[in-house]
């Protein structure tokens, strides 16, 4: 505890007496290839070189007005003015070309955008590198404050109390979806992001704009690159591959990439309890192309094919739960397959026309086809009870007291189609220091989709009965008939305990637009930025014939933000940001738990508030900032939702009231030279009251986040790297039986803890390292090896309960299903 105080104290401390800024970046020729030994000096006689990889650092004086000029032989020189804070440190990546003039001057403020607004930019290098069971952007976000997972297999994440369903994703302004009815993450596959073609990552945890869509919690805003050249990169490891290609064309109009990937999930679940015959396959190609047909008008085309396929048998499974002084197990034998499938097709044209350099108009055209299948038959047949604990015993670990025993069988027959259309407009026309965005949205949404599904639990020969059946026999208020089926009562008939058979086609027509504004602005000597904005939602359900079966819906949604950067010696960044976000229903959301549509689902409503500041310093001469944040959400028509895994069972009744409040901190800086690594904490609080019953905590209820992200390096070898990614989340709700009243099951999971770590070597890396034993490598411009390990300390963590009920004694059995243990990876990454 002293050490961490005198940490921050510090920090703090340091920070007073620092009054130099600086300036970074990375100088790169047309070809996008590092300028070695360029020149960048300032007017006041300092300056520095660019190293191997075109990397430059330079240290200014604060609070004043440096001109900087870059210049290598062969090139136009690029010269710019800047004026920094104290501490502050502002990258600039220059392109140095032989054939075009250099813009004369460029004046450079000191404040990006993204810290005005509130955004989180993720390096997609990190991305890349960071170890994680499923790897990609959702693997990273994990670490940052707010943003909770505690399944390793699933790339979906919930942010600040909200679920799945609540997260905005965008590439390059295009609205992307995932399928409706996966159940669990090992169903999931890949994430639609491809890091491989990613050139910025930027994620916004609440109080976003007006520009962004209608869901309540987040925003994760991903831009594919433009290739300056013609390159490939590919990686291979025991969980799969993925091959990269990029070209551009010789008058550099058209550019073009190519994205493969495939993935094997076996090696992380065969090592879970459940013994299985399982092949959980998943597989994409995606492209992205551009063509530039004057210096005003480019049309970029965005395409993605997905096919997962899961195949499971499973044979047994053994759990082990309970204390060390009441340890117990249960054992499951399983007859049975599950064969599931998931194809998706998305397509978007994007069009954008700068008819000035002041106003840009985008007109974007997009498609989503999805064709989802989830069929499986099991019939597991279980024991739970006391385990004997006698070390030494014949019978050690053997479950000798039952305590419980029976069956289930379980069937689905379930299909889904669904095809989504979008046809958008979005402008945007800056003026002096006054910035307008607009924009215009129509989509239609028509899903096909038929239910069929059933189970019977069966304890010790009584079927447990449906709880949606009336099961007695002149029941009075004082007498209530719970289930028992030892009670004479009972109906003698096999009813099912749960039975969904439904057949829903519908069409949603929605039209959305939005309008904002944002300025630059002083007040007094202080730095101000302003947005002010409001979007709209109209909408309304028809069905196959076309004919309307809800009320038309209409939602408006105000939002702003103001940030503040005072002049002061610290450098500091205040920010305000509140709003109404709406969340109109999407086709599960109008599902209820017996898989009938309700048309007049509300959309959900929560009124946001955010308070944050961003402090920059220095420590050890080099760059942090710590950024905190304290929020308050207040939620109204809330639709609740049962979780089971990844899957979300809808009310759809909007019967409650919610709220979230909470904080979060991230430090973040190069506590390595050369790298970057962060520290975060969040904590939450979110309860939900269902039909004014009083508040209970909601699903994800997450109290307490620890996460890390640190890269590192071995000094006397630089080019061996080490990742680590570690992750502390306190016990979510553990959830109820199924269609059980959640305020009598207020359990929670056990914590959540796991620390990925992983290591690399560079054999290769351009001009700075050559190999000297295979020299055939040398014709990479990069080659790697690495080693990854999931899950460093075989920690156990479950997801999700199991409720086994003995027909007995009628308890109900919380049994964890537990996540995946310690597992060892090998990749390889190369390019050209």
């Amino acid at each position: 505890m002293k050490t961490t105080l005198f940490l921050f104290l510090s920090l703090f401390t340091l920070s007073l007496y620092a009054q130099t800024a600086e300036v970074k970046g990375i100088v790169l020729d047309e070809f996008n290839n590092p300028v070695t030994g360029a020149e960048v000096v300032s007017d006041i006689n300092t300056g520095t070189q660019t190293d191997g990889n075109g990397v430059y650092l330079l240290n200014i004086p604060a609070n004043k007005q440096i001109n900087i000029t870059i210049t290598y032989t062969g090139f136009k020189k690029v010269a710019f003015q800047i004026q920094l804070k104290p501490n502050q440190q502002y990258e600039f990546n220059p392109v140095l070309k032989t054939d075009v003039e250099q813009i004369s001057e460029v004046v450079i403020t000191g404040t990006s955008r993204k810290d005005v607004e509130g955004i989180v930019n993720l390096d997609p290098k990190t991305i890349r590198n960071t170890p994680s069971a499923n790897a990609g952007v959702e693997g990273l976000l994990k670490t940052l404050p707010g943003v909770s997972n505690n399944n390793e297999l699933s790339t979906q994440y919930n942010v600040r109390g909200g679920n799945f369903d609540e997260n905005l994703v965008y590439v390059n302004e295009i609205e992307v979806y995932r399928p409706f009815l996966i159940r669990s993450g090992q169903q999931e596959g890949l994430s639609f992001v491809n890091t491989d073609l990613v050139s910025n990552v930027d994620f916004s945890a609440g109080g976003f704009q007006a520009k962004y869509g209608d869901k309540l919690s987040s925003v994760l805003d991903v831009t594919y690159k433009t290739p300056k050249k013609l390159g490939a990169r590919a990686e291979l490891s025991l969980l799969g591959g993925s091959l990269a290609l990029q070209g551009i064309s010789k008058d550099a109009n058209t550019t073009a990439m190519l994205g493969i990937r495939y993935r094997d999930n076996s090696l992380l679940v065969d090592a879970r309890d459940t013994d299985s015959n399982f092949r959980p396959r998943f597989g994409d190609i995606q492209t992205y192309v551009t063509h530039n047909f004057s210096s005003k008008f480019a049309l970029s085309f965005l395409g993605n094919v997905a096919i997962n396929l899961y195949d499971l048998e499973p044979i047994s499974r053994r759990t082990n739960f309970g204390t060390l002084d009441s340890p117990r197990a249960l054992t499951v034998v399983y007859d049975g397959q599950e064969s599931d499938r998931y194809q998706t097709l998305f397509g978007a044209f994007k069009g954008t026309y700068k008819p000035t350099k002041d106003l840009s108009l985008r007109f974007i055209a997009s498609g989503y086809h999805t064709q989802e299948q989830e069929y499986f038959d099991f019939l597991a047949q279980y024991r739970v009870g006391k385990v004997n604990a006698a070390i030494g015993s014949d019978s050690f670990g053997e479950i000798e007291s039952v305590e419980g025993i029976g069956a289930q069988i379980s069937h689905a027959r379930n299909d889904l189609d669904a095809l989504i259309f979008n046809f958008e407009h979005r402008g945007t026309y800056t003026k002096n220091d006054n910035q307008f965005d607009w924009g215009l949205k129509y989509t239609n949404e028509n899903v096909r989709d038929r239910v069929r599904e059933y189970e019977f639990v069966d304890n010790s020969g009584f079927f447990v009965p449906s709880p949606f059946i009336e099961q007695q026999i002149d029941p009075t208020p004082d007498d209530p008939l719970d289930g028992d089926p030892r009670d004479s009562r009972t109906d003698p008939r096999i009813i099912p305990f749960s039975n969904v058979n439904a057949q829903n086609e519908i069409t949603i027509h929605r039209i959305s637009d939005y309008v904002q504004w944002s300025k630059k602005t002083f007040i007094g000597d202080h730095k101000a930025w302003i947005n002010a904005g409001v979007r709209s939602q109209l909408w309304q359900i028809a069905d196959n014939n076309g004919n309307a079966i809800s009320d038309r819906q209409i939602t408006i949604s105000p939002r702003a933000q103001f940030t503040l950067k005072p002049n002061w010696e610290k450098d500091m960044l205040f920010r305000f940001s509140t709003g109404l976000y709406h969340q109109p229903p999407f086709y599960r959301e109008l599902r209820n738990q017996l898989g009938a549509v309700v048309p007049n689902v509300n959309a959900q409503q929560s009124f946001h508030v955010s308070l944050s500041n961003d402090y920059s310093f220095k420590m050890w001469d080099r760059a942090f900032k710590l950024t905190s944040e304290i929020y308050y959400k207040k939620l109204s028509d809330v639709n609740t939702y049962t979780l089971e895994n990844v899957r979300i069972r809808y009310r759809a009744n909007n019967n409650a009231e919610a709220f979230a409040q909470g904080l979060d901190l991230r430090i973040n800086g190069e506590f390595v030279p050369g790298t970057e690594s962060w520290f975060s904490f969040g904590y939450l609080r979110t309860e939900e009251n269902l039909d004014n019953r009083g508040f209970i905590p909601r699903p994800t209820d997450q109290r307490l986040k620890f996460g890390v992200l640190f890269q590192d390096y071995v000094k006397s070898i630089p080019n061996l790297k080490m990742y680590l990614n570690l992750v502390y989340q306190t016990g979510l709700p553990g959830g109820s039986p199924s269609f059980a009243d959640p305020y009598e099951f207020q359990s929670r999971l056990n914590d959540y803890r796991r620390v990925d770590i992983g290591t690399s070597y560079v054999i290769v890396d351009g001009e700075n390292k050559k190999a000297k034993t295979f020299k055939f490598l040398n014709n990479f411009e990069t080659f790697e090896i690495g080693v990854e390990v999931f899950n460093l300390f075989n920690l156990q963590n479950s997801i999700t309960n199991t409720f086994v009920r003995d027909a007995n004694s009628l308890r109900q059995f919380a049994v964890p299903n537990f996540l995946t243990p310690r597992i060892l990876n090998v990749k390889l990454r190369m390019s050209l």
